[in-house]
C-alpha cells in the first residue's frame, strides 16, 4: 500500500507514531496510509525551517519572485498529474480539481510581484534634516493548517505569499487528501527554493497542538470549521502568535423579483451542487423575495436538479463526484433527515444514492428543501454537502436581514437587474464578501478573501495585500545625517517643530 510521508528539509521523512487511512471516495477503498506527526516531527520541521530562514530572508525579493515564477511553470506542467491525484483522494471531478489548482496559481502569480508589494513608505524632510521610511520584513518560521476541500488552492494561498515575503513555512494539510500538498512542496524545491523553506507534516489534533505550542512558529493561518477556527485562534494568540483563522459559512443567494430566473437557476445549481457542495463559498441557501418569485424559482430549479449527473471523478460528463469520506456522507444524510423532521418540505431527497458499479463510493444525490425557517437547525448550521434550501422572504428588508443576522458571514449574493437595490444590499449586508449576480464571490488574487462574524477570527484576511501584511512586520526608521562633527548628545525625543 502506498505510504505518504512527511516532507522535511526537502526529503521524505517516515517517522510516525500513528497512521491514518486515505480513501478513494469513488470506490470507498483505502488507497494509502499517511504518517501522523508527533511533537518531535513538528520540532524537526521547525528546525529545518529555522535553519533555512536567515538565508532565505536575506535573498532579495526579485530572486524569491523568480522561484515563484519557476514554481508556477512547474505546477502548470504537472497540472494533469496533480488534478488526477487530487480527484482520487478528494472525490471532486477533474474539472473542479483543475479549478482548485488554477485558483491557487493565481495567488502564486500575485506572489511573483512581491518586489513591488514589499515596497515601504518614504517621507523626505519629515523634520530638519530628518527622513522617515518603513520596510516590510518577514516574520520567520510560519505555519498553515489547511482543510480537505481545497488541497491545492488553500495551501498555495498561504505558502505562496508567506514564502515570497521571505518566511519559511510549515504546512499541515488535511489528513484526508494529503498527497497533492506534498507534491507541491516537491515542485517548490524543484523550482529553486532552498531546503527547509517549505515543509509538510501530516496528522490530526496532536500535530495541530504541537504547531500552536511551538515557540519558534511566529504566525499561523487556518481554514476549516468555525469551532476549530476559534480553537486555533484562541490557543495560537494565547501563545503569542499572529493568527488568521477562517471558519464555516452559510452563504445566501437573494433573488429579487426582477432577476433573470433562467440565469439564476443555472448559477444556483452550479454554486449549490458543484464539488458536492464541499466549498466554504458554496451557495446552500436561496432567498427568493415574494411568493411568485419563490414558486417560479422552485418550478425551474427542479428539472435542472433532476438533470444533474453525479459520477466518478474521472467521468468527463459528471457534474459532481462523491463526498470526501463515509463519515461526511453520513453527516450530510443525517442533516437531510433532521431537516425533514423539523418540518421543511423535502422536495428532492438525495439520501441512498448509489452509482452503478461504484456502490461503495461516498456519493450523495442532490437534495432540495423548501419552506425552511430560521429556527431550523439545518438552516443555522453548515451542512457542507449537495443540499440546497429555499428560505422564502416577503420583502427586500427581510431578505437582507437573513444573511445579516446569521451566525456566519462568509459570502452572500444578490440576483437583480436593479442597480440601486444591488448597491444598497452590498453596502448594508453584514457579510464579508458580496456577489452581485455572481453566485460564488471569491475575490481575485490581488484582492483579499475573508468573512465576518463566526466565519473568521483575526484582523487580517487572506491573499492580496492583506496577505502581505499578515506575513510581514513593519519596521520604521527615522534617520538624520548631521553635517560635520557630531555635536553634543541630545536626550530629548526629537519632534517635528
Amino acid at each position: 500500500m502506498r505510504a505518504i510521508s512527511h516532507f522535511i528539509n526537502a526529503k521524505p521523512v517516515s517517522e510516525a507514531a500513528r497512521k491514518g487511512q486515505v480513501f478513494n471516495p469513488n470506490t470507498g477503498a483505502v488507497q494509502a496510509e499517511v504518517m501522523f506527526s508527533t511533537a518531535k516531527t513538528v520540532d524537526a520541521a521547525v528546525a529545518a525551517a529555522a535553519k533555512a530562514f536567515p538565508g532565505w530572508a536575506a535573498t532579495n525579493p526579485q530572486r524569491r519572485a523568480r522561484v515563484m515564477f519557476a514554481f508556477k511553470a512547474l505546477v502548470e506542467k504537472h497540472m494533469d498529474e496533480l488534478a488526477l491525484l487530487l480527484s482520487s483522494e478528494h472525490g471532486k471531478v477533474i474539472a473542479d480539481s483543475k479549478g482548485d489548482i488554477q485558483r491557487g496559481l493565481e495567488v502564486i502569480e500575485f506572489a511573483c510581484g512581491i518586489p513591488h508589494a514589499l515596497k515601504g513608505e518614504y517621507t523626505e524632510g519629515a523634520g530638519p534634516g530628518i527622513d522617515v521610511y518603513s520596510m516590510r520584513q518577514p516574520l520567520g518560521v510560519v505555519a498553515g493548517i489547511t482543510p480537505f476541500n481545497f488541497p491545492a488552492m488553500i495551501p498555495m494561498w498561504m505558502f505562496g505569499i508567506a514564502i515570497a515575503c521571505g518566511n519559511t513555512f510549515i504546512l499541515k494539510p488535511s489528513e484526508k487528501d494529503p498527497s497533492v500538498p506534498v507534491r507541491l512542496a516537491e515542485l517548490m524545491m524543484e523550482a529553486g527554493a532552498p531546503e527547509g523553506v517549505l515543509n509538510v507534516v501530516h496528522g490530526d489534533k496532536e500535530a495541530v497542538d504541537a504547531i500552536l505550542a511551538h515557540p519558534e512558529i511566529r504566525a499561523i493561518s487556518f481554514v476549516g470549521s468555525s469551532d476549530i477556527a476559534h480553537y486555533i485562534y484562541s490557543h495560537g494568540t494565547a501563545n503569542g502568535k499572529r493568527v488568521q483563522a477562517m471558519g464555516g459559512a452559510k452563504n445566501h443567494g437573494v433573488v429579487l423579483p426582477d432577476a433573470d430566473l433562467d440565469q439564476v437557476v443555472k448559477d444556483l445549481v452550479g454554486a449549490a451542487y458543484g464539488s458536492a457542495g464541499e466549498r466554504c463559498m458554496a451557495l446552500p441557501v436561496v432567498v427568493p423575495v415574494g411568493k411568485k418569485t419563490a414558486d417560479n424559482l422552485r418550478e425551474r430549479l427542479l428539472p435542472e436538479i433532476e438533470r444533474l449527473k453525479v459520477g466518478i471523478s474521472t467521468d468527463p460528463e459528471a457534474q459532481y463526484g462523491p463526498v470526501v469520506s463515509a463519515a461526511h456522507k453520513a453527516k450530510i444524510e443525517n442533516y437531510i433527515g433532521i431537516g425533514a423532521e423539523e418540518g421543511a418540505e423535502l422536495v428532492r431527497d438525495g439520501r441512498g444514492f448509489k452509482l452503478q458499479g461504484y456502490e461503495e463510493g461516498f456519493f450523495v444525490g442532490p437534495s432540495l428543501f423548501d419552506k425552511v425557517t430560521t429556527k431550523m437547525r439545518t438552516y443555522q448550521e453548515e451542512i457542507f454537502g449537495p443540499v440546497l434550501q429555499i428560505v422564502r422572504a416577503e420583502s427586500f428588508e427581510e431578505a437582507l436581514a437573513l444573511p445579516s443576522q446569521h451566525q456566519y458571514g462568509n459570502g452572500v449574493a444578490i440576483f437583480t437587474r436593479n442597480g440601486r437595490a444591488a448597491r444598497e444590499f452590498a453596502q448594508r449586508v453584514n457579510v464579508g464578501m458580496v456577489g452581485i449576480n455572481v453566485p460564488i464571490p471569491v475575490p481575485v488574487a490581488y484582492h483579499t478573501f475573508g468573512g465576518w462574524k463566526r466565519s473568521a477570527f483575526g484582523d487580517t484576511n487572506q491573499h492580496g495585500m492583506e496577505g502581505v501584511k499578515f506575513w510581514t512586520k513593519v519596521k520604521t526608521v527615522t534617520a538624520r545625517w548631521p553635517e560635520g562633527d557630531v555635536g553634543d548628545q541630545s536626550f530629548v525625543i526629537p519632534t517635528m517643530r
